[in-house]
């Protein structure tokens, strides 16, 4: 049985390999982006390296939800009902504004309306009704991703539904999350949290991997996971001003 203090050693590092491979991705988009290098990040390797990402980053979220809601049910928590999930995702939805700001402030163009920060802050809320199930976020989860999929073929005239996944034409954004198709992938996360960690317990299949969470660039990933959110939050800036120091691009590319 697992303690109910114990970490699932084997998500903070799969969180931490996302975290990497997202910032990886942007790196390169800076690059890009500020015309140093003429990288294509619209297809191909590049393009799939920043969506993979994206994925696990999504499905990992619906993992921890349905790790935390399993925890919780089996300890007594005052705050462990909606309230709770209701406080942790507008503290995230809070932080993607912050993105917002910065990027209002940074960007040429493309200002970050419903990023990935939105989406997950959204997300947590929305996904509470569903953490207690498992083949139904399964059997849910498919058609949110397949009308997403649809939705993003077309444009509409209206703007006030961009975060559900109808965007208006002409619409811009450089990290953008709706919730059609991408809680279609946090359902399948809670899934996967359900069904490989039932009842706060690893399953026979993850119980028979062997431990190798002592391991140095293991615990590396797994510090980095534990703490993606403030990675996320500085990563940007940080990469802009390596790639200044660097004498990659000038800082006065950023302003419009």
């Amino acid at each position: 049985m697992t303690e109910l203090h114990e970490r699932f050693w084997e998500i903070d590092l799969l969180r931490g390999i996302a975290i990497i491979m997202m910032v990886g991705f942007h790196l390169l988009y800076d690059i890009n982006y500020l015309g140093a290098y003429d990288i294509n990040l619209t297809s191909g390797p590049g393009f799939m390296a920043g969506k993979l990402s994206a994925i696990l980053f999504v499905m990992i979220a619906g993992i921890s939800l349905s790790l935390s809601y399993s925890r919780k049910r089996k300890i007594y928590d005052p705050e462990s009902g909606f309230l709770k999930y209701t406080k942790r995702g507008l503290k995230i939805f809070l932080w993607g504004m912050v993105i917002t700001a910065g990027s209002y402030i940074f960007l040429r163009d493309g200002v970050i309306v419903f990023g990935i920060l939105h989406f997950i802050g959204i997300a947590i809320i929305l996904a509470y009704p569903f953490l207690r199930y498992k083949a139904a976020n399964l059997m849910l989860a498919i058609p949110v991703i397949v009308i997403g999929s649809w939705m993003q073929t077309f444009a509409i005239g209206g703007t006030w539904l961009f975060w559900t996944g109808l965007r208006p034409d002409g619409f811009h954004s450089y990290d953008y999350f709706p919730l059609f198709p991408w809680f279609g992938v946090l359902l399948l996360g809670i899934f996967l949290g359900n069904s490989l960690y039932p009842n706060y317990n690893r399953a026979p299949l993850i119980s028979r991997m062997p431990n190798i969470s002592d391991l140095l660039p293991v615990k590396t990933l797994c510090y980095m996971g534990k703490r993606s959110l403030l990675i996320y939050l500085l990563h940007q800036p940080l990469l802009v001003i390596l790639l200044y120091v660097a004498g990659i691009t000038d800082l006065n590319q950023l302003y419009p």
